[in-house]
């Protein structure tokens, strides 16, 4: 299997795999809400290497535009210091789930900051304060985050 590449980051061996054979899909509201209580608008899987190029286009639209700190999006390269969360760094991240009705804007992404082969889940939080959204973590690999899901 050759590794899929987005963003520059290849895609952990198992959610390659699990896209090669067709199984990275959507598990089911309930399930969804049982491995993550606090996101509270339904989501969907984003499908393909392509489709998460391009849904991950809207983090590199919100990390250079300097009025758009509401999202906690940026450039960890531009940084003074190193992006922690709750912020997300737009050059180390990629959006494998998106909300699924419009205008919702709330998304789950691997987050390479913290392991290149085996990214923590993070997603995006804009209930907790709702001045700001804040980027948190859902699971602390995405091999637990399948795991979870029952994928």
């Amino acid at each position: 299997m050759v590794p899929s590449i987005v963003r520059g980051l290849a895609l952990p061996a198992q959610l390659a795999s699990l896209i090669d054979r067709g199984l990275w899909r959507h598990p089911g509201d309930a399930m969804l809400t049982k491995v993550i209580p606090w996101f509270e608008d339904p989501l969907a899987f984003v499908r393909s290497p392509e489709q998460m190029t391009f849904a991950s286009q809207s983090m590199d639209m919100l990390a250079d535009d300097p009025h758009s700190t509401y999202f906690s999006v940026a450039r960890g390269s531009r940084a003074a210091i190193p992006l922690g969360l709750p912020w997300l760094d737009a050059e180390q991240a990629v959006l494998i789930a998106i909300t699924r009705n419009p205008g919702d804007d709330g998304a789950l992404a691997l987050d390479y900051r913290s392991d290149p082969s085996d990214p923590r889940i993070v997603g995006s939080d804009f209930w907790a304060d709702p001045n700001m959204c804040r980027w948190r973590v859902v699971m602390p690999t995405f091999s637990d985050f399948v795991t979870a899901l029952g994928l």
